[in-house]
């Protein structure tokens, strides 16, 4: 028995790299698979592959079931035809990765209006047009796991990602309130931040001039993911998860860590006589944490 046995998900961007090794995990563990990818260029630029056709088929041989979907998350409509697809399919959808993602990197005075609207497009708006279409079909059967993918550079920083960093905190922030929304359903949203050598973070080894270790290994992230996309993981609700070489992390939730209080409010006179006191003294720093092999 696997753990997701008679279940029915969708990952979008499931094409290649880490969305490809959820597909296949997912599909180990008895579910069937809408492989979502529309086959762009890293940049969101098309092209003529088909990625999402080539990973059925190795779900196939695995003797699984699954079947492509070229839509694109980006649009409203579009993210409803996807939903469709596993509805036409397999009857219905239990399960939802919002994996689809691009990056354009740029420095804040570098970057152009349009980097900076097609990489929030994909990565945020597409988490939204995604869910609202599945969380309606999961509301009325009363069951549901969705998985967000979200990222350091989100939740911590990191030079250069305007665009992809807003649109991973945006995430966040999309999941704590479907979790309180969706709960209710029976529905469980939660985020991860996963870890890997892929397309996307190549040119980081490339830079370091280092090959990528066996701790960067994509697939290492699926387990995790799978599992909260199980029966089992029900208890498991707006929770922020990653993944850090081969250990798997639970991040805590942005909150309040040092006060100032003056009965009747301040000047602000006051509140710099006060700061370095008060709140100076508990300051963090900024930035993602690079694993040792890009150090």
């Amino acid at each position: 028995m696997g753990l997701l046995d008679g279940r029915v998900a969708i990952v979008t961007g499931s094409g290649r790299g880490i969305g490809r090794e959820f597909a296949l995990s997912f599909a180990r563990e008895g579910a069937s698979v809408v492989v979502n990818d529309v086959g762009a260029a890293l940049d969101g630029r098309g092209t003529e592959e088909d990625p999402a056709t080539q990973v059925c088929k190795e779900i196939e041989a695995l003797g699984g079931r699954a079947v492509p979907n070229h839509d694109s998350v980006t649009d409203f409509a579009a993210a409803k035809r996807i939903v469709g697809t596993a509805l036409d399919a397999f009857g219905t959808v239990d399960i939802l990765v919002n994996n689809a993602g691009i990056v354009r990197d740029r420095t804040l005075l570098k970057m152009e209006e349009e980097d900076f609207d097609a990489v929030v497009a994909v990565h945020l708006k597409g988490t939204f047009n995604c869910t609202r279409h599945a969380a309606e079909v999961m509301k009325e059967k009363g069951y549901g796991r969705i998985v967000n993918i979200t990222s350091s550079a989100g939740l911590r920083g990191n030079f250069g990602q305007t665009n992809y960093g807003a649109a991973k905190a945006g995430i966040m922030g999309m999941t704590f309130i479907w979790s309180m929304e969706l709960g209710r359903y029976g529905i469980t949203v939660n985020a991860v931040a996963p870890s890997g050598a892929t397309r996307m973070t190549a040119s980081l080894f490339e830079r370091a001039g280092t090959a990528p270790p066996p701790e960067e290994d994509p697939a290492l992230n699926a387990p995790l993911v799978t599992f909260l996309a199980s029966e089992q993981a029900g208890h498991v609700n707006g929770q922020i998860l990653g993944r850090t070489e081969y250990a798997y992390t639970l991040f805590q939730h942005p909150k309040q860590i040092a006060w100032m209080h003056k009965e009747g409010g301040w000047t602000p006179g006051e509140v710099a006589a006060a700061f370095d006191k008060c709140l100076g003294q508990h300051l963090q720093a900024v930035g993602m944490v690079m694993p040792k092999s890009m150090q």
